[in-house]
């Protein structure tokens, strides 16, 4: 099963480094049955799309409760047995958990299948929806317009060699 894990710049660093994505309960995305019902699609290319974008407003969330963090979304992209990505039965029908699996154990960066980050252009864009975050979460619909400013950036693929570049 592919999972979507969110991170940061740091925490890629810090993953980089440990050779391993974690320590766990890890908290990631996928495409689980209440994903494909809410998104109603049976493209599994789509509904992976969505679980990706599901991550990466977890991981701008990251970067909001951090201020020492660079201002990047970052999503690690690893393939993992079926059984070790379980969905909380409590938080099903939770739309603000929807696709969100919990993975036990720390996962292997070598088991990742790409990694996804923010490009230079979107700063801006995730500096500014960071702040608004919190009004966004209280209703404010300009806060909300101003996170939605950092959804429109389409993260970035990179393969996993590529780290060491992303984090340098």
């Amino acid at each position: 099963m592919r999972v979507y894990v969110p991170l940061t710049l740091s925490g890629l660093a810090a993953a980089h480094r440990a050779g391993e994505v974690g320590p766990g309960p890890l908290t990631a995305y996928a495409v689980t049955p209440a994903l494909r019902e809410w998104y109603v699609s049976d493209d599994i290319e789509e509904l992976e799309y969505a679980a990706l974008n599901r991550a990466a407003s977890a991981s701008l969330r990251l970067v909001a409760g951090d201020p020492a963090v660079a201002r990047r979304r970052v999503v690690v992209a690893v393939d993992v047995p079926d059984g070790d990505a379980v969905a909380d039965p409590d938080h099903i029908l939770d739309a603000s958990s929807l696709g969100e699996v919990t993975i036990a154990s720390a996962v292997a960066l070598a088991e990742a299948a790409a990694v996804h980050v923010d490009s230079d252009e979107a700063d801006k864009d995730v500096t500014a929806a960071a702040a608004a975050l919190g009004a966004a979460d209280l209703g404010d619909d300009d806060a909300q317009f101003t996170v939605d400013g950092a959804e429109d950036h389409e993260l970035l693929w990179f393969g996993i060699q590529e780290i060491p570049n992303l984090i340098g």
